[in-house]
């Protein structure tokens, strides 16, 4: 089973992130409808949750290549700081935000964490 989903995946995260990076984009732009929030803040969950989806795939697109690693990181960063200067400038329905920057940030820097911790694993099994 590991075997197949491994498979699946394999040649499929540069696809994943391209639609990833795409949907967040658009989601970003768009405008949204007013929703109840449970608690103050909710978007900042769904910020750090889009961008540590973000910047996992873009890590496992190109695991092979560990020196790409922080460039990865830092191009997921300065697409987050776009997207929320797009906000502020191109629409008048959405607000550019420095909270979100620090969330997006966040789970980039989670996603790195938790990619780094996959490939110690994968390493030490592998020996």
């Amino acid at each position: 089973m590991q075997k197949r989903i491994k498979n699946l995946f394999k040649d499929n995260f540069y696809i994943i992130a391209i639609l990833i990076t795409i949907t967040i984009a658009y989601l970003s732009l768009m405008r949204m409808p007013k929703l109840k929030e449970s608690f103050n803040n909710i978007d900042k969950v769904y910020h750090l949750s889009a961008y540590f989806a973000l910047s996992i795939c873009w890590l496992f697109s190109f695991y092979k290549k560990k020196s790409l690693k922080y460039v990865i990181v830092i191009s997921c960063i300065i697409f987050g700081i776009i997207i929320e200067v797009l906000q502020a400038t191109l629409t008048v329905y959405r607000t550019g935000d420095y909270k979100d920057v620090l969330a997006n940030t966040l789970g980039i820097l989670l996603g790195l964490f938790v990619f780094n911790q996959i490939l110690k694993k994968i390493t030490v099994n592998s020996y």
